[in-house]
Formats: structure tokens, sequence, C-alpha cells
């Protein structure tokens, strides 16, 4: 038995896991590395531990420090969260044999399925249906060029450890099968330590459906329906809801039955996931199992009342499920989006830098809505981790239901200080092909190839520019401050990009004229307060999340605008230092790591030409020359940690 928790995650999921073992009235234990001291979860925590630098590689992977911080505090068990060490059979193994108790599925039982070519191999002896593929050990690139021959085409390249849509790549014709090769491998062996690979050929236009399973240590296994996680990008999931819009009751019952059998045929147990694609003739063939708590688990609590986290921990104290199948009933329906810190308008670009404004409880106190996350307003999102930064989450009646209180809280819960999918979610659940259930799994990915009007960047509103015209021109001390004799005065305004000149003109009753684009525009500010901004437009009286923050000289105006958020401040008379692009340098986009140089000093490059890449957050990003050439200096190798606009190479041009 065990009185303490040590949870050996971070970020959203830690502080999650905490509120459910307090509830059950365990004292928990946070660990932290150097970039998560002042982290919510640290604080959320009865104690907490440090265990080492920034990266992941030296804290939250080491197996060694975090079996040492249970001992030193005591702790009698260890919840692995997901990502990091959680589908970690070493881990689970060194937990036993240092008696403390794993809040996850058996060693072996992690062992048997963390190989996705070994599991698929088992579930095909065991008549479960799976994709046609490659799943053998011999690894050579003639191997694999033969084995996709032989298979057709499109398919995918996928690393066979892991999850977390890593160390996979789409195919459709031969010629990009060694690039994608040799990228998906190196993620593979940087991510989770194997660079092996299988192929697998890919269902197009299929949906991903998961069963979520549970296994006690008494021979007993559910099935808790099923989750729709097709909404995706770059085989990264966006949006999960319970249970799918598509899904027959005879067809789940099939699928759930499925699931149960593959945990029970490797001796499961605690919370699994068992991942099937979903064809256009409705046959399901077997993906994976997840060992491990899925990040997309709330929309099955919300459908089921069910804790699940506190069911992990239940099982793991040795006790049995507190249901048969026979019990678990369905209620309504969820819609999970995950918030990141990446922007969808600059394909998905990841982002980092602090968050100045979080302050999700208006979107709480709708019925229906969750919200998980383990940021605050001051918290600093760094190149460390994975994107993911918050789970919205919202329940109702029906789909229609779920999707419109999810709209709402999007739009009351911004996230200000640096660009996230926030809006792109908000239009992603409202686009006509999500609220139709015509969503496939490479759907996003087109419209990001095809130019996608949901893909671009949301433009502030005529009444918005007035807006923020009307309270920056007024000063810190408001329009009353500003003498009698001031009867008009021009502002000239940035807000992403874009810059435009308003004429501002007080007027008796504390109304304000606004003059733009040669039109005239009434309006009056009634209040700004931290996080809220009522004003009157047109005789309306409105309120919108707002903020305004003085950063270093500039005073800037957050204006959040049906999720999507517009920074305003005064334009300065001056050009920004680094204004226009400098072709001959190439600067790291974001903090990261430098995973590849490709070309050498000396080399003649030609616009266009990939030169670096660096990732950051789950994410390659290739750097390619601006014009043509010749390398002149290189100033990065593979495998350096870099920080933003870190200069990686020089190049001689013409200009």
């Amino acid at each position: 038995m065990f009185e303490k928790i040590l949870i050996a995650n971070r970020g959203e999921i830690a502080c999650r896991v905490i509120r459910s073992a307090r509830a059950l009235g365990y004292r928990t234990v946070a660990v932290f590395s150097e970039a998560d001291a002042d982290a919510p979860h640290v604080a959320m925590a009865d104690e907490a531990v440090a265990i080492g630098p920034s990266a992941p590689s030296e804290s939250y992977l080491r197996i060694d420090k975090l079996i040492a911080a249970a001992k030193k505090t005591g702790a009698g068990a260890i919840h692995p969260g997901y990502g990091f060490l959680s589908e970690n059979a070493a881990f689970a193994q060194a937990c036993q044999d240092n008696g403390l108790v794993f809040i996850g599925p058996p060693a072996e039982a992690i062992t048997l399925m963390g190989n996705k070519a070994v599991a698929k191999a088992r579930m095909t002896a065991a008549g479960v249906p799976v994709s046609p593929g490659y799943l053998g050990q011999e690894q050579g690139e003639a191997h694999l060029l033969a084995e996709a021959a032989r298979i057709g085409f499109p398919l995918l390249v996928k690393a066979v450890a892991g999850g977390g849509g890593r160390g996979i790549r789409v195919l459709q014709h031969a010629a990009e099968l060694p690039t994608a090769i040799a990228s998906a491998r190196r993620e593979a062996q940087s991510a989770f330590g194997d660079g092996s690979l299988m192929l697998e050929k890919m269902i197009v236009n299929g949906r991903h459906i998961e069963i979520q399973v549970f296994a006690d240590a008494h021979g007993n296994a559910v099935y808790l329906g099923e989750r729709d996680c097709t909404a995706q990008r770059r085989r990264q999931k966006v949006i999960e809801e319970a249970p799918s819009p598509i899904l027959t009751p005879a067809l789940r019952e099939r699928m759930g039955k499925d699931a149960v059998a593959v945990a029970l045929a490797v001796g499961y147990r605690g919370a699994g996931t068992v991942e099937f694609m979903l064809d256009q003739e409705m046959q399901h063939y077997f993906l994976e199992m997840n060992t491990r708590m899925q990040v997309e688990h709330p929309v099955t609590e919300m459908i089921t009342g069910y804790d699940l986290v506190e069911w992990q921990i239940r099982v793991a104290a040795g006790l049995p499920l507190p249901v048969t199948q026979e019990q678990i009933r369905y209620s309504g329906h969820a819609i999970e989006a995950r918030l990141y810190a990446e922007d969808p308008y600059t394909d998905f670009a990841p982002q980092t830098g602090e968050i100045v404004w979080w302050q999700p409880e208006r979107a709480k106190a709708h019925a229906g809505v969750r919200i998980d996350d383990g940021i605050r307003s001051g918290s600093v999102v760094s190149p460390y981790y994975d994107a993911m930064v918050a789970k919205i989450i919202a329940h109702g009646s029906d789909r229609a239901d779920a999707i419109r209180r999810l709209t709402a809280a999007l739009e009351d819960a911004p996230l200000l200080g640096l660009p996230n999918n926030g809006r792109f979610l908000r239009d992603l659940v409202n686009h006509e092909d999500f609220k139709h259930a015509r969503m496939t799994t490479t759907l996003l990915d087109t419209w990001s190839a095809n130019g996608e009007a949901l893909l671009k960047r949301p433009v502030a509103p005529d009444e918005t520019w007035c807006t923020a015209a009307a309270i920056l021109a007024a000063g810190e001390q408001g329009m009353g401050a500003r003498a009698d004799s001031v009867a008009a005065f021009d502002i000239k305004l940035d807000s992403d990009g874009l810059q435009r000149s308003l004429r501002v003109t007080p007027l008796p009753d504390g109304l304000i004229s606004v003059s733009s684009n040669q039109e005239n525009h009434q309006l009056q500010i009634l209040s700004l307060e931290e996080g809220s901004l009522r004003y009157v437009w047109d005789g309306v009286i409105k309120k919108i999340p707002a903020l305004r923050k003085k950063s270093g000289t500039d005073d800037v105006l957050y204006l959040v605008v049906r999720a999507a958020v517009f920074s305003f401040t005064e334009a300065s008379p001056f050009p920004a230092a680094n204004a226009g692009q400098d072709a001959r340098r190439v600067r790291a986009p974001v903090a990261g790591v430098v995973t590849q140089i490709s070309v050498q000093v000396g080399d003649a490059v030609s616009a266009g030409q990939p030169l670096a890449c660096v990732e950051a957050m789950k994410m390659e990003m290739w750097l390619t020359a601006k014009a043509d050439g010749t390398v002149k200096a290189i100033s990065a190798k593979p495998g350096e940690q870099v920080k933003a606009k870190d200069l990686l190479m020089e190049l001689e041009t013409g200009e």
C-alpha cells in the first residue's frame, strides 16, 4: 500500500493527477527541471524535488533521478502521466525493483505493446484486423524501398517506438522515401532512443478511432466507449470527441470487444487505449496500443462520469474495477480542443515566450466546460517541451450543444502574450466539414497545402482599430486627463505587422469620434479593467476580453474578437532595427536543437534550397536560402542547443 504519490511529469497532466490524488486523500510529490522551477504543478503538490537541467534527457527522462526523488520523499507510488517515461518498460521495472508501485501497466505489457511492429504481429496472430505493411527487423534503406514498392503508395513510415505523432512521415511517391526514412529515423532516435522503422499502407480518407480500455489485477477488463481523433495535422491530434459522430452501436461494440481482447492478450492492467483506423467501408484496423493515459481522456470522463485517474490509482492499489461492462452508460457528447503555443497562420510554427495573461475562470463558469492547464499569467513557454499548454473541454446534451459551448469557452479564455491556436480551434469546430463529420486524418494537411481560408490570419475589423485608437490616444489616465483645448489629434497604430493612421476627437458626454478610412465612427469607452473591456459601439454596449500592459517602453493593448487576439501599440516614428529579412544571415526561428546542417562552407546554394533544420516542441523546421549565393560561414553544428534568432550560417549573396 502507498500513501504518497510522485508524479513523474509536468504541465497540465501533472496538475490533473495531483487533483485526483488529493481528492482520494493521497499526498503528492512534484518533480521539476530548471525551466519549471516556478511552474504551477510545483506549487500544487505537497512536496517538490528538483531533478536537473531543462533538457528532458537530463531531467524528466532520468529514471535514476525520479527513483531517488521518490525515495527521498517517501513516496510509495509513481504516476508517469503521458509522454516522457509513461510507456517505458525499463522505468516500470525500475519502480518494481525499488519497491515502488508504478501506476500503469506491467513492464511486460509495455514491452509487448511498446514496439508497434511487434504489437501488430501479435494482433495478427490473435485475429484482430491490421492494415498491410512491413514489420520486419531488416532496416536497410534498400530493403525498405523494396518493401514500400510491394505495399504500394500512399504509405506511412513510422517509428516502431513511442507515440505522440513523432517519427511518422506520409509518402505519396517512391522518390520521397529516402528523405522520409532519414528524417523519421533521426526524430525517432532523438525522441525515443530507438530509430527502428516500419511501413504501413495508408488508409486514404480514413478516420482515427480509439477505444478506452481498463483492466485490473483480478481478471476484469472493460471498454468505456470510443474517442474520435480524426482532426489531426501532421499526425498530431488537434480535436478529440466522444462518442464518434459516425459509429453505430453495433460497430462500437465490435471495436470495444476487439480492444478488450487486445488488453487481455497481453495481461494488461490499468488504463490503456487501443487505436484503430476506420476506412470508408467502415472496416477497422488495429494501429497500436498506447499503454498509458491519453491526452484526450477528459472527453471519456465527461460522457461516463468516471474519474479515470482515480481508477488508475485504485487499480494500482490492488482494488478491482468499480463497474462491470453492463453497468457503463454514456451521456451526451464531449469535445476537447488542444491549445498549443504555435502560430497556425505560419505553418503551425511553435512559439516560446512569456504568457502575459491567462485567466480561464470566465470560461470555466459555463455549464459543461472544463479546462485542464498547467500554466498561469507569467509562465514561460520554453522550447524544451511539448507546445500544448492547455485543454478546453465542453460537454453537451448532443454534439451541436458541445460545439456551441466549446466555441464560447474558446472565446472567453484567450491566452495573451504569444501566438497560439485559440482562434484556429474556434474556427475549426465551426467549419462545415467538422460540423457534418466530414473530417479525415489528412484533411487539415490538405487545407494547409491548398490555402484554406481557415488558415489565413484573421484581420482586425474596423471597429477594433477604432476602439484601440480611442483607448491608446487617451493615454493611461483616460480621455478626461487631456486639456480641453485639444480638439483632435492623429495616432498611428501597429497591429500584427499592419499599420494605420486614425484621427481621434473627444466629444461631449464621454463620446469619442474616430476617423478611419474616410469614415467617422462614434464610440464610448465605459471601462477597461484587467481582462475585460466594456464600450459602446453604434448604440450597443459590448464586452470583450482585453488587457492593457506595459512591455518595456511599449504600451500594449490586447483586444480579443471571437478568440482572435489582436495586439496594438502606438507606432514608432523610427524603423525597427530588424526590419526586413537579411538574405545573408540564417537565424534560428525559435529556441531549439539544430538537428541537421545540409551544406558546407564554400557550397553554392540557390534560393529555396534547404540549409539547416532546427527542432523545437516536436516539430522540425527547415531553414532555406532566401537568395542565390555561397556559404561563407557556419556557426552551429548538429546537436547544438540554440536560442531564437541565434546566427546559424552566413551567405555571400548578390544583395
